[in-house]
């Protein structure tokens, strides 16, 4: 809903202005947007999230160290294996576990399906409509039918890889500290690459579809944070900043802090030095693109992506060349697939705390646990990107709306939507956590 000046005229520029969108579309979970302009001064812009806060970290207290994987899970039904991948390495860290080679590739392979599925979703029922015109998803694919069907099919490839791995693409159940319940024969693989190797084909379709929207002219100066490794990275790495020096995930909260903003039941992020970042595709691609793969290095070049991209109207694009990459990697890792000698490694409990971050779709996803001699679960912390990039999504709005006060209310907060669906943002993954004070007489 956008709500008027009471003052009239045919001129919108110089006048104040109020916007107000009670509830934001196409993004999953409850947020809302408040933008306030005195003349032709930006003065407030709230990206207010009210969802009630579901303290997963409250509630980890006291579980074993076998249970944070299938227990933060349930924090998003979108990206559940970026929460299961995330806290087995933070409880293996821990332990001091490491999984790697076979079980390690398996992770990564269940990771590319989140990957095409989350961004096929966003990519086509979420974002597109935006570009091509469409108030959602349903008038998209009454209009624009066989991309749907495309990005439809995307969807079904990604889950149908997460299901094959993980029981289920919704919260999956083989996961587990240590490996997997079981894992697969290499026959069993056949089928799958079969169905990712038409994936990958419509992953370059969609960047050339996309690399035909009209991009407005924005671009954001915020630092980029994101994992980099000898690959691109997905399930692991080491932190790096663009303008700062990168640091291991085990002191991720010595450079990031949280902090409550009155408006929102999540925290904003920065760095412990100040100043606010972004993470998610851009900051993977801009910090990590000579890891792609060559064909996804093509499409990138095809699509017109520079050496780092900073308009997050593009991300879209960004996103596209991801899938193309998610489903070349799954193929590689399927093609030289050995088995594993045993599903999974034992974990024997320990005192300790582990720390854990991977590249969820949306971004750099952190998770922390301190575990008693017993092994259960003194203490957790969880830092989803969302949370991350919200000073970084008010700021693109002041910049954006300031530059566009010329638009009318109606058209100027439709394009404000746009501008926060740039980021896809998740705001359950956000609302972990609030601090209350009770005061009683």
């Amino acid at each position: 809903m956008t709500h008027r000046s009471e003052k009239d005229g045919s001129k919108t520029h110089g006048r104040d202005r109020t916007l107000r969108v009670g509830a934001l579309a196409r993004v999953e979970g409850q947020g809302a947007m408040y933008v306030r302009v005195r003349g032709t001064h930006v003065e407030e812009v709230r990206l207010d999230i009210y969802e009630p806060p579901r303290f997963f970290e409250a509630f980890l207290r006291g579980r074993a160290h076998t249970e944070p994987p299938d227990i933060t899970a349930r924090i998003c039904g979108i990206c559940p294996v970026a929460y299961q991948m995330s806290a087995c390495q933070a409880i293996e860290a821990a332990c001091g576990v490491t999984v790697d080679g076979p079980l390690g590739e398996l992770r990564r392979l269940i990771y590319c399906g989140e990957w095409i599925e989350s961004h096929a979703l966003h990519i086509y029922l979420l974002h597109a409509p935006d570009f091509l015109g469409c108030p959602g998803a349903v008038e998209l694919a009454r209009d624009h039918r066989a991309a749907v069907e495309r990005g439809l099919r995307l969807k079904k490839a990604g889950n149908a890889l997460m299901e094959f791995l993980g029981g289920r693409a919704i919260h999956p159940v083989n996961v587990r500290v240590g490996g997997f319940h079981r894992t697969p024969a290499p026959a069993e693989l056949a089928p799958l690459a079969e169905t990712l190797r038409v994936a990958r084909d419509d992953a370059l379709a969609t960047v050339e579809w996309a690399a035909g929207f009209e991009f407005p002219d924005f671009a954001h100066g915020h630092e980029f944070l994101a994992l980099s490794a000898d690959r691109y990275p997905l399930e692991g790495g080491i932190v790096r900043r663009g303008a700062g020096p990168a640091f291991p995930v085990a002191e991720f909260e010595r450079n990031v802090v949280e902090e409550q903003v009155p408006h929102s039941t999540a925290l904003h992020a920065r760095f412990t030095g100040g100043g606010r970042y972004l993470t998610g595709p851009l900051a993977r691609y801009s910090l990590n693109r000579d890891l792609l793969s060559p064909l996804a290095l093509e499409a990138a070049d095809r699509a017109g992506l520079g050496p780092e991209c900073r308009n997050p109207f593009r991300s879209i694009l960004v996103r596209a060349v991801e899938v193309v990459y998610a489903a070349d990697e799954a193929l590689r890792i399927i093609d030289a697939y050995e088995p594993p000698p045993r599903p999974a490694v034992p974990v024997p409990p320990r005192e300790g705390t582990g720390h854990g971050a991977t590249e969820a779709p949306r971004g750099l996803l952190y998770h922390r646990y301190d575990l008693g001699p017993d092994g259960l679960v003194r203490a957790a912390r969880i830092i989803p990107p969302t949370s991350q990039n919200q000073a970084a999504i008010e700021d693109d709005l002041r910049r954006f709306v300031a530059a566009r006060l010329h638009l009318d209310d109606e058209a100027l907060t439709r394009s404000c939507e746009q501008a926060i669906r740039n980021h896809d943002p998740c705001i359950s993954c956000a609302t972990h956590f609030l601090d209350l004070t009770v005061e009683r007489s």
